[in-house]
């Protein structure tokens, strides 16, 4: 099965949430062609680049595959899980979820190549997002989270564009694997050195396996899921 963009999403941030917070997660399809650089897709914006953004965020993608998962599971959803761009994403697809997608691979999409860096690490404007208390810590439960590419070559990208596989460095890693260890099997030594060994992940994402490591302990989550009281 070729895998194609079903739909190139970008988006300006607005309030959320009733004002609680600004993001840019509402994003909508292109028409026609999108430059993309270092930094993302052109016309693309981020509320808050401590966190979003920035060459290892560069452009987020998502499984619609997940859509019928999170519909069954929560019903009372509006209409936001029926077209793309629900979870702020870029790229949406059918076809491809975090099983199929392995830390390091280049894509070739349109006339760039882009790098899978990271899964996504979910925070609590994805709460706001859905009208849903726990909806962060539902995404990073389920491992349905999404992932980032970092731009190794700039290029043009268009709905209806393929996906093509280019390299696949970490085969032994697809996505799935490092998020089980990092939500769910949290202390295994022995994978999260591997994880600090892996070239091509997001250094944030090698240093906290290193620190867990040295620890022994796994980092605070509530923050970032808006779970603090």
């Amino acid at each position: 099965m070729r895998i194609v963009i079903g739909a190139v999403l970008t988006g300006g941030v607005a309030p959320l949430g009733g004002g609680k917070a600004t993001s840019a997660i509402a994003k909508m399809p292109v028409a026609g062609p999108v430059a993309v650089g270092p930094l993302g897709l052109a016309g693309d914006e981020q509320a808050d680049r401590r966190v979003h953004g920035g060459p290892e965020k560069a452009v987020h993608h998502y499984a619609l595959d997940h859509a019928a998962a999170w519909r069954s599971e929560l019903p009372g959803l509006p209409d936001l899980l029926e077209r793309p761009g629900a979870f702020g994403e870029n790229f949406s697809t059918y076809g491809l979820t975090e099983r199929d997608v392995c830390v390091g691979d280049l894509w070739r999409v349109g006339s760039a190549l882009l790098q899978v860096s990271q899964a996504r690490q979910p925070c609590f404007k994805l709460n706001l997002r859905f009208s849903v208390p726990d909806m962060a810590r539902r995404v990073q439960a389920s491992g349905r989270t999404g992932w980032y590419y970092r731009v190794i070559e700039e290029g043009v990208v268009a709905a209806g564009d393929p996906l093509d596989l280019v390299a696949r460095p970490h085969p032994d890693w697809p996505l799935a694997r490092l998020l089980h260890h990092i939500y769910v099997d949290r202390l295994n030594a022995a994978a999260l050195r591997e994880i600090a060994d892996l070239a091509t992940l997001a250094e944030s994402w090698r240093s906290l396996a290193a620190r867990r490591l040295a620890s022994g302990a796994v980092e605070d989550w509530r923050r970032r899921l808006g779970e603090e009281s």
